[in-house]
């Protein structure tokens, strides 16, 4: 059975998605109270509770809000497709977990290649600058654990995951920053190391 959010809701869930994108975290109770124009913070828990109930988002186990479904997706238009929205990938966690997505985002289908599975990462830094992703932009990631010389590429080190431009020789792959800023600087790797996918496109960030 489809659950049917009120236009409050779905108010609610619009400024919801759109501050997961571009802050990378929920908005605070007080912050849905103050953009719906409610003079209350139980009217904005309330709402924040329907949405819930009604399986559009989620407490996480640390108390962090997920962001399941998008309310204004309609299941007759083929032309989009959810993407989950990957925030921080640590704790060891498989870069692609439950817990790591924040939210599920519709992306138009012609710009996810026909049976792959895509993700969106939130790039942080200035180190690839020099490719057109800028701090805070969401990265369109087409999701393989191989690669080909010239590739961006998302590789997960140590369980953070970084954007860089793939070169395999034939002794070590190095994983190149593309950025002017001479604090950036190649890493340099064996094995000690995993692809988690292919840069498709940058989405930049308006904020």
């Amino acid at each position: 059975m489809v659950e049917i959010l009120t236009q409050k809701e779905r108010d609610a869930a619009r400024h919801i998605r759109n501050w997961l994108v571009h802050h990378g975290h929920a908005p605070s109770v007080r912050d849905l109270m103050k953009a719906l124009g409610y003079s209350s913070p139980r009217s904005a828990a309330l709402i924040l509770k329907g949405l819930i109930e009604k399986g559009f988002a989620r407490r996480r186990r640390n108390g962090e809000l997920q962001f399941l479904k998008d309310p204004e997706e309609d299941t007759s238009n083929a032309r989009t497709i959810d993407v989950p929205l990957i925030g921080t990938a640590g704790c060891g966690m498989p870069i692609l977990a439950q817990e790591n997505i924040e939210a599920m985002i519709p992306v138009s289908k012609s710009l996810t290649p026909s049976g792959s599975r895509c993700f969106l990462l939130r790039a942080k830094g200035d180190s690839m600058t020099g490719a057109g992703i800028q701090d805070n932009d969401l990265v369109l990631v087409r999701q393989q654990s191989t690669a080909k010389n010239g590739d961006l590429v998302v590789a997960l080190i140590d369980d953070e995951a970084t954007i860089k431009e793939f070169c395999r020789s034939e002794n070590a792959v190095v994983l190149k920053p593309k950025s002017k800023n001479k604090n950036h600087q190649p890493i340099i790797l064996r094995q000690d190391f995993r692809i988690q996918g292919i840069v498709i496109t940058t989405i930049p960030n308006p904020h």
